[in-house]
């Protein structure tokens, strides 16, 4: 197609919001002239740029994708030694990973622009429900889509979503596989090999094998395999039927953190007040104990896949899936609820534990294609999707308990045996105290069932090749019932409870997009998103109870100005997007003291990123982002006793999000010195991070940085090093819990020997 439409610019606001991610050198590329429209959407000209989603509720290729989407590419994950999702994700700025907390299971995490998005993840466009900490091995890319993902998800948080692209059988043999040593005993195995059958099939098998330490932190370590085989039929005929199966196992001592200095407000201890840092003691200091702590998890995943292509522009898509997710622990918090660590120089030894089951059935059907009515292309997709999700969930019991014996609490005047070992000091705790009990499971049981029904269709329009109307829209029935049966736990009866949400709800999105040249698009979007009662199946902190049941689902809302352009030849991708997310009726507790839809959230910020290459040697990807969170309206707080009740408007209105940087930055870059030999290395920067709403415990913004060098061998084989954390910076990586904060993991040496043949 060359139909010559770029003329000269006439939009000064297209070119204001331009500059926002563009250098002034590169407007010499959109100067007056007129040059034959060239589509490329193939494959990118960098191995750091993606121009395509996988997922195809993506009308239209990024660049003309109104919304704001990074990608990262498995030359990134490679490159950077990413092993897990969390790893692969902090290469994004704007997302930070929480921490595990009584009732928010330990896995992955996310908060994205500030909102809790832990059941945001997708495999393949399909939601993977339950707790885990996923892994990279079967994966193709990384895809991150910010703002309202519900047109897209359903239920859904306001900041957006992850979706994980799989690995899949190719028509084309090939075999490689990688072999890894390094300190903290470090050792990993991958393989991933493809074969052809006839002309017509193809077969992919993907396993790894992982076992390691973490870097400064002695006792932390964990082991995990998997293996996922897909077979594809059809190749080269209209329909094709893709059998794929993912199968994981992990077995870790999980991590404690550290806890914080807490700040007494009123009191005679205030003299004795904490900073609301972590506490500082050494870098290794662990208050779990070896002899009780574990976590075990495991993942299945079955999917068959089938499409057909009617050869008239339309294919149409099914999908059915199947998965498993357990996750059992026992894990040691280090409670500083009670102030012991400031008052006695103590650590309670609080106990979670969960014993967790979630399984989940998906169907999902779409048609796919474009038509051309009354000389205006439509680029679309409709689709409807069903889905039943089931959670069991318990936990483990003790005997003798958990608590300190010498006060029948958890506070913790002294240490040692005579606590049972529940306690522990703040400086040099012994993880191998000899600590004997007898587990068993809780009779106090959640089941969670969760039913939905959601029927989609996303449009491209496009009126001429500079102006494009990108439309979604997405309907959803949703359905969760509680049941928690009756039990007896130490002679006490416990009646049974129930509770059922029933909730339809429809989120759409729209956006403009401008082109002022075939390279480029500048657009203004907005968008919608709904979080029910019970958005988490039952598995973490959003569940359903009998307080929040009948409340109506969290609306959010997102509007967006941004700007997308590909520059030097097309090599590099530089984007930038202003937004602001509104919650208006958040669930919190109005002046009766019921939960009730009466807060208010809201976040702006700036988004720039850039990924590709800048020379043909030289390639970057990263970003930044500016966010400002704050709650608006917290609803209230009871300013009286428990009999006598004075509800107030909450202290804490106008406070920062938790888990919401200010700043957040990243950056990898790599440049090939030589011919074979190539050198990187990456920055990744966050502010300041509060860790609850009071904003009196935070953890210290930090600046890490990484290395790499590869050297190809020979053809076939090719050596990397990287070095993590190089300057060996202390610094916090997961803050959600109040309670606590992880300790991200000190410098680390691997080296990879990567076999492609």
């Amino acid at each position: 197609m060359t139909s010559p439409y770029i003329k000269t610019v006439k939009h000064p606001a297209a070119l204001a919001i331009a500059t926002l991610a563009m250098p002034l050198a590169l407007h010499a590329q959109t100067t007056d002239q007129v040059l034959p429209e060239v589509r490329i959407e193939g494959k990118a000209t960098s191995e750091f740029q993606v121009r395509n989603s996988a997922n195809d509720k993506f009308t239209a290729p990024l660049l003309d994708t109104p919304k704001a989407v990074t990608v990262i590419p498995t030359a990134v994950i490679a490159q950077t030694g990413a092993v897990s999702l969390t790893e692969a994700l902090r290469t994004v700025p704007g997302i930070t990973v929480g921490a595990g907390e009584g009732g928010n299971p330990v896995g992955d995490n996310l908060f994205i622009r500030g909102y809790n998005a832990q059941t945001d993840t997708y495999v393949d466009g399909i939601r993977d429900t339950g707790s885990a900490s996923r892994e990279i091995f079967a994966l193709e890319q990384v895809e991150v889509v910010k703002g309202p993902n519900s047109a897209y998800g359903g239920r859904s948080s306001a900041g957006g979503g992850v979706n994980l692209v799989s690995k899949t059988a190719k028509g084309e043999n090939f075999s490689n596989a990688t072999v890894a040593v390094g300190s903290a005993k470090y050792r990993r195995v991958t393989a991933d090999l493809n074969r052809t059958i006839g002309e017509n099939a193809a077969v992919r098998l993907n396993v790894m094998g992982h076992d390691a330490h973490v870097a400064g932190r002695n006792e932390i370590n964990g082991n995990r395999w998997g293996v996922a085989p897909s077979v594809t039929f059809g190749l080269k005929g209209p329909t094709t039927v893709a059998l794929s199966y993912y199968h994981m196992e992990s077995s870790e001592l999980p991590d404690t953190g550290i806890p914080f200095n807490n700040p007494f407000s009123t009191g005679p201890n205030v003299s004795k007040n904490g900073n609301g840092t972590p506490i500082g003691v050494a870098r290794d200091t662990f208050y779990g104990l070896v002899n009780r702590d574990f976590r075990d998890t495991e993942t299945d995943i079955g999917t068959i896949d089938i499409k057909h292509d009617f050869g008239n522009g339309l294919t149409l898509r099914n999908v059915t899936r199947y998965g498993r997710n357990t996750n059992d622990y026992v894990w040691t918090q280090p409670d500083d609820s009670k102030g012991n660590a400031v008052l006695y120089g103590t650590v309670w030894r609080r106990a979670n534990t969960r014993v967790t089951q979630t399984d989940s059935l998906a169907n999902t059907s779409a048609l796919t294609g474009s038509r051309t009515i009354g000389g205006i292309k439509h680029s679309f997709t409709a689709g409807l999707e069903i889905g039943r999700e089931e959670t069991d969930r318990s936990s483990y019991l003790f005997t003798p308990g958990t608590n300190n014996p010498l006060t029948k609490t958890f506070t913790c005047p002294t240490s040692g045996a005579g606590t049972m070992y529940n306690c522990a000091p703040l400086v040099n705790p012994n993880a191998n105290d000899p600590w004997v009990y007898s587990r068993s499971v809780s009779p106090a049981r959640t089941n969670v069932h969760t039913n939905t029904r959601s029927a989609y269709v996303f449009d491209t329009i496009e009126f001429t090749p500079q102006w494009l109307l990108n439309l979604g829209l997405r309907w959803d029935d949703f359905r969760s019932k509680l049941d928690v049966p009756a039990y007896t736990l130490n002679g006490t009866a416990t009646a049974a409870q129930h509770a059922e949400v029933k909730s339809n709800f429809t989120n759409y999105q729209a956006g403009l997009v401008y082109k002022p040249s075939v390279n480029s698009s500048v657009y203004a979007s907005y968008g919608t998103s709904s979080t029910p009662p019970g958005n988490d199946g039952g598995d973490g902190s959003d569940g359903l109870s009998v307080t929040v049941y009948n409340l109506k689902p969290q609306d959010s809302k997102n509007f967006e100005l941004g700007t997308k352009w590909e520059v030097l030849a097309r090599r590099l991708s530089v984007s930038a997007a202003l937004f602001k997310s509104e919650m208006n009726n958040a669930r919190v507790t109005a002046p009766d003291g019921t939960t009730q839809n009466v807060g208010k959230k809201s976040v702006e910020g700036l988004e720039l990123g850039v990924s590709g290459n800048i020379t043909p040697n030289w390639m970057v990807f990263g970003g930044y982002t500016w966010l400002d969170g704050k709650v608006d309206d917290n609803g209230f707080v009871n300013a009286g006793t428990t009999a006598a009740p004075v509800w107030v408007a909450s202290p804490y209105n106008g406070n920062v999000f938790p888990t919401t940087p200010k700043n957040s930055a990243s950056l990898w870059t790599s440049y090939a010195v030589l011919p074979g030999i190539t050198v990187g290395g990456g920055v990744n920067y966050v502010s300041k991070v509060y860790a609850n709403i009071n904003n009196t415990k935070y953890a210290p913004g930090y600046t890490r940085f990484d290395a790499m060098a590869s050297y190809d061998v020979n053809k076939n084989i090719t050596l990397q090093l990287n070095i993590q954390n190089l300057t060996d910076k202390l610094y916090f990586d997961k803050v959600s819990s109040p309670h606590y904060a992880g300790v991200a993991p000190g410098r680390s040496a691997t080296l990879t020997a990567d076999f492609k043949f």
